[in-house]
Protein backbone atom coordinates (compact mmCIF):
# COMPACT_ATOMS: atom_id res chain seq x y z
CA UNK A 1 0.00 0.00 0.00
CA UNK A 2 1.23 3.34 -0.94
CA UNK A 3 2.45 6.01 2.21
CA UNK A 4 0.15 8.74 2.29
CA UNK A 5 1.52 12.11 2.68
CA UNK A 6 1.05 12.14 6.80
CA UNK A 7 2.71 8.60 7.30
CA UNK A 8 5.63 10.33 5.28
CA UNK A 9 5.72 12.99 7.69
CA UNK A 10 7.11 10.75 10.55
CA UNK A 11 9.90 9.93 8.36
CA UNK A 12 10.55 13.36 6.47
CA UNK A 13 10.98 16.46 8.74
CA UNK A 14 8.02 19.09 7.70
CA UNK A 15 10.08 22.11 8.91
CA UNK A 16 14.23 22.84 9.04
CA UNK A 17 14.97 25.93 9.05
CA UNK A 18 18.62 26.88 8.43
CA UNK A 19 19.15 22.66 7.60
CA UNK A 20 19.38 21.10 4.62
CA UNK A 21 18.83 17.50 6.05
CA UNK A 22 15.48 14.71 6.11
CA UNK A 23 14.83 13.87 9.37
CA UNK A 24 16.50 10.79 8.91
CA UNK A 25 20.25 13.37 8.91
CA UNK A 26 20.11 12.78 5.13
CA UNK A 27 21.62 15.75 2.88
CA UNK A 28 19.24 17.13 0.86
CA UNK A 29 21.86 16.90 -2.27
CA UNK A 30 18.82 18.27 -4.87
CA UNK A 31 19.55 21.67 -5.78
CA UNK A 32 15.77 22.59 -6.17
CA UNK A 33 15.04 21.80 -2.97
CA UNK A 34 17.94 23.49 -1.13
CA UNK A 35 17.07 26.62 -2.80
CA UNK A 36 13.66 26.94 -1.59
CA UNK A 37 12.68 29.55 1.13
CA UNK A 38 11.67 27.86 4.54
CA UNK A 39 8.13 28.38 4.68
CA UNK A 40 7.84 25.86 1.24
CA UNK A 41 10.42 23.36 2.02
CA UNK A 42 8.41 23.32 4.81
CA UNK A 43 5.11 22.55 2.99
CA UNK A 44 7.10 19.93 0.25
CA UNK A 45 8.91 18.02 2.36
CA UNK A 46 6.42 15.82 4.18
CA UNK A 47 5.07 14.69 0.69
CA UNK A 48 8.08 13.44 -0.45
CA UNK A 49 9.38 9.48 0.23
CA UNK A 50 13.00 9.24 -0.21
CA UNK A 51 13.68 6.48 -3.20
CA UNK A 52 16.66 4.34 -3.90
CA UNK A 53 17.41 4.17 -7.81
CA UNK A 54 18.87 1.21 -9.43
CA UNK A 55 21.30 1.30 -12.76
CA UNK A 56 18.74 1.30 -15.85
CA UNK A 57 15.44 1.80 -14.11
CA UNK A 58 12.70 3.25 -15.57
CA UNK A 59 11.64 6.36 -14.34
CA UNK A 60 9.36 7.69 -16.97
CA UNK A 61 8.02 5.54 -20.21
CA UNK A 62 7.70 7.70 -23.44
CA UNK A 63 3.85 7.91 -23.54
CA UNK A 64 2.94 6.48 -20.31
CA UNK A 65 1.04 9.09 -17.46
CA UNK A 66 3.55 10.58 -15.18
CA UNK A 67 2.50 9.37 -12.24
CA UNK A 68 5.81 10.62 -9.82
CA UNK A 69 8.12 13.21 -10.24
CA UNK A 70 11.85 13.09 -8.91
CA UNK A 71 14.16 15.50 -7.12
CA UNK A 72 17.16 13.97 -8.09
CA UNK A 73 19.56 13.69 -4.84
CA UNK A 74 22.35 11.20 -6.12
CA UNK A 75 23.22 9.75 -9.60
CA UNK A 76 22.31 10.26 -12.97
CA UNK A 77 18.64 10.36 -15.42
CA UNK A 78 19.60 10.10 -19.20
CA UNK A 79 16.75 12.07 -20.82
CA UNK A 80 16.09 9.50 -24.15
CA UNK A 81 14.24 9.89 -27.64
CA UNK A 82 12.98 6.68 -28.65
CA UNK A 83 12.30 5.56 -32.19
CA UNK A 84 9.78 3.34 -33.60
CA UNK A 85 12.05 0.38 -34.17
CA UNK A 86 13.08 0.90 -30.23
CA UNK A 87 16.35 2.73 -30.69
CA UNK A 88 17.43 5.01 -28.81
CA UNK A 89 19.30 8.63 -28.18
CA UNK A 90 20.01 10.84 -25.20
CA UNK A 91 19.07 14.41 -25.81
CA UNK A 92 19.78 15.15 -21.95
CA UNK A 93 21.22 14.57 -18.65
CA UNK A 94 19.13 15.51 -14.85
CA UNK A 95 21.37 14.91 -11.70
CA UNK A 96 21.03 16.54 -8.31
CA UNK A 97 20.21 20.00 -10.12
CA UNK A 98 17.05 19.10 -11.38
CA UNK A 99 13.95 17.53 -11.57
CA UNK A 100 12.10 14.49 -13.52
CA UNK A 101 8.64 14.90 -14.78
CA UNK A 102 8.36 18.22 -15.78
CA UNK A 103 5.52 17.89 -18.23
CA UNK A 104 3.55 17.94 -15.53
CA UNK A 105 4.02 21.64 -14.57
CA UNK A 106 2.79 22.95 -17.84
CA UNK A 107 -0.29 20.92 -17.89
CA UNK A 108 0.88 17.90 -19.86
CA UNK A 109 -0.09 14.04 -18.28
CA UNK A 110 2.49 12.27 -20.75
CA UNK A 111 6.06 12.79 -22.44
CA UNK A 112 7.75 12.23 -25.21
CA UNK A 113 10.90 11.13 -23.67
CA UNK A 114 12.44 8.49 -21.72
CA UNK A 115 14.27 8.58 -18.40
CA UNK A 116 16.11 5.99 -17.14
CA UNK A 117 19.32 5.99 -14.39
CA UNK A 118 22.39 5.53 -15.64
CA UNK A 119 23.90 4.06 -12.32
CA UNK A 120 22.51 3.69 -8.46
CA UNK A 121 21.32 6.95 -7.25
CA UNK A 122 18.90 8.26 -5.00
CA UNK A 123 16.09 10.91 -5.17
CA UNK A 124 12.68 12.12 -3.58
CA UNK A 125 9.66 11.01 -5.23
CA UNK A 126 6.44 12.97 -5.19
CA UNK A 127 3.06 12.26 -6.26
CA UNK A 128 2.02 14.38 -8.93
CA UNK A 129 -1.12 15.57 -7.66
CA UNK A 130 0.53 16.46 -4.04
CA UNK A 131 2.57 17.84 -6.29
CA UNK A 132 0.21 20.46 -8.46
CA UNK A 133 -2.08 20.97 -5.62
CA UNK A 134 1.09 22.33 -3.88
CA UNK A 135 2.37 24.18 -6.60
CA UNK A 136 -0.11 27.47 -5.96
CA UNK A 137 1.00 27.91 -2.59
CA UNK A 138 5.24 27.69 -3.60
CA UNK A 139 5.94 30.24 -6.20
CA UNK A 140 9.23 29.86 -5.44
CA UNK A 141 9.21 26.37 -6.30
CA UNK A 142 6.91 26.78 -9.60
CA UNK A 143 9.95 29.05 -10.55
CA UNK A 144 12.60 26.69 -10.29
CA UNK A 145 10.91 24.10 -12.15
CA UNK A 146 10.56 26.34 -15.01
CA UNK A 147 13.87 27.44 -15.19
CA UNK A 148 15.23 24.13 -15.19
CA UNK A 149 12.97 23.29 -17.82
CA UNK A 150 15.03 25.87 -19.88
CA UNK A 151 18.15 24.81 -19.16
CA UNK A 152 16.87 21.25 -19.78
CA UNK A 153 15.68 22.48 -23.15
CA UNK A 154 18.76 24.42 -24.20
CA UNK A 155 20.85 21.23 -23.11
CA UNK A 156 18.95 19.15 -25.32
CA UNK A 157 19.13 21.89 -28.29
CA UNK A 158 22.74 21.41 -28.08
CA UNK A 159 23.27 18.00 -27.40
CA UNK A 160 21.28 17.47 -30.77
CA UNK A 161 23.61 19.67 -32.81
CA UNK A 162 26.88 18.18 -31.21
CA UNK A 163 25.50 14.92 -32.32
CA UNK A 164 24.91 15.80 -35.50
CA UNK A 165 27.91 18.16 -36.16
CA UNK A 166 31.01 16.60 -34.15
CA UNK A 167 32.98 13.36 -34.33
CA UNK A 168 32.60 11.09 -31.83
CA UNK A 169 36.17 11.66 -29.66
CA UNK A 170 34.32 15.25 -29.37
CA UNK A 171 31.25 14.06 -28.30
CA UNK A 172 32.79 10.76 -26.00
CA UNK A 173 34.76 13.29 -23.78
CA UNK A 174 31.42 16.07 -23.80
CA UNK A 175 28.97 13.46 -22.41
CA UNK A 176 31.48 12.22 -19.94
CA UNK A 177 32.30 15.64 -18.40
CA UNK A 178 28.36 16.34 -18.04
CA UNK A 179 28.06 12.93 -16.29
CA UNK A 180 30.68 13.81 -14.17
CA UNK A 181 29.43 17.27 -13.40
CA UNK A 182 26.34 15.34 -11.99
CA UNK A 183 27.82 12.48 -10.65
CA UNK A 184 30.54 14.12 -8.94
CA UNK A 185 32.64 11.05 -9.45
CA UNK A 186 35.82 9.79 -11.23
CA UNK A 187 34.51 6.34 -12.16
CA UNK A 188 31.50 5.71 -13.86
CA UNK A 189 29.76 2.15 -14.42
CA UNK A 190 29.60 2.50 -18.22
CA UNK A 191 29.51 -0.26 -21.04
CA UNK A 192 30.59 0.59 -25.09
CA UNK A 193 27.36 -0.46 -25.90
CA UNK A 194 25.89 1.74 -23.32
CA UNK A 195 27.66 4.92 -24.64
CA UNK A 196 26.87 4.08 -28.58
CA UNK A 197 23.17 3.97 -27.76
CA UNK A 198 23.34 7.35 -25.44
CA UNK A 199 25.86 9.27 -28.61
CA UNK A 200 23.99 7.58 -31.56
CA UNK A 201 26.42 5.90 -33.07
CA UNK A 202 28.37 2.31 -33.57
CA UNK A 203 30.04 0.81 -30.60
CA UNK A 204 32.95 0.05 -32.64
CA UNK A 205 32.96 4.11 -33.09
CA UNK A 206 32.86 4.35 -29.61
CA UNK A 207 35.64 2.03 -28.74
CA UNK A 208 37.63 3.83 -31.32
CA UNK A 209 37.10 7.17 -29.38
CA UNK A 210 37.88 5.30 -25.97
CA UNK A 211 40.95 4.29 -26.90
CA UNK A 212 42.10 7.47 -28.17
CA UNK A 213 41.02 9.25 -25.57
CA UNK A 214 42.56 6.61 -23.08
CA UNK A 215 46.21 6.58 -25.01
CA UNK A 216 45.80 10.47 -24.55
CA UNK A 217 45.96 9.46 -20.84
CA UNK A 218 42.25 11.34 -20.40
CA UNK A 219 40.30 8.22 -19.30
CA UNK A 220 40.46 4.33 -18.68
CA UNK A 221 38.45 1.91 -19.69
CA UNK A 222 37.67 -1.13 -17.96
CA UNK A 223 35.01 -3.87 -18.15
CA UNK A 224 31.67 -2.00 -18.03
CA UNK A 225 33.48 1.03 -16.19
CA UNK A 226 35.16 4.70 -17.36
CA UNK A 227 37.16 6.17 -14.91
CA UNK A 228 38.50 10.30 -15.68
CA UNK A 229 42.28 10.58 -14.88
CA UNK A 230 42.41 14.04 -16.29
CA UNK A 231 39.46 16.58 -16.17
CA UNK A 232 41.19 19.63 -17.75
CA UNK A 233 42.58 17.87 -20.23
CA UNK A 234 38.94 16.38 -20.78
CA UNK A 235 37.56 19.37 -21.55
CA UNK A 236 40.21 20.47 -23.93
CA UNK A 237 39.55 17.38 -25.81
CA UNK A 238 35.77 18.06 -26.46
CA UNK A 239 33.56 19.71 -28.38
CA UNK A 240 32.62 23.64 -28.06
CA UNK A 241 29.24 22.23 -27.16
CA UNK A 242 29.90 21.49 -23.44
CA UNK A 243 31.31 24.76 -22.89
CA UNK A 244 28.51 26.48 -24.77
CA UNK A 245 26.02 24.79 -22.42
CA UNK A 246 27.83 25.77 -19.40
CA UNK A 247 28.62 29.39 -20.02
CA UNK A 248 24.78 29.79 -20.99
CA UNK A 249 23.75 27.96 -17.55
CA UNK A 250 25.97 30.48 -16.02
CA UNK A 251 24.42 33.53 -17.99
CA UNK A 252 21.28 32.68 -16.87
CA UNK A 253 21.98 32.21 -13.83
CA UNK A 254 23.41 35.68 -13.13
CA UNK A 255 20.28 37.06 -14.57
CA UNK A 256 17.95 35.80 -12.41
CA UNK A 257 20.37 36.27 -8.99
Amino acid sequence: MAKSPASRSSQIASSYPGKKEDSEGRELGNLILRGLPRQEIAQLLPTLEFVRLKLHQVMHEAGDPIKSGYFLNEGLGSVLTTQPDGKTVEVGLIGKEGFVGLPVIFGFKTSALRVVTQGDGTAYRVDIATLLDLLPECPELEKRLQRFSMILAMQSTQVAACNRLHEVVERLARWLLMSHDRIGRESMPLTQEFLAQMLGTRRASVTVAAATLQKAGLITCTRGNVTILNRQKLEQASCNCYRVIEQQKKKWQAEVA
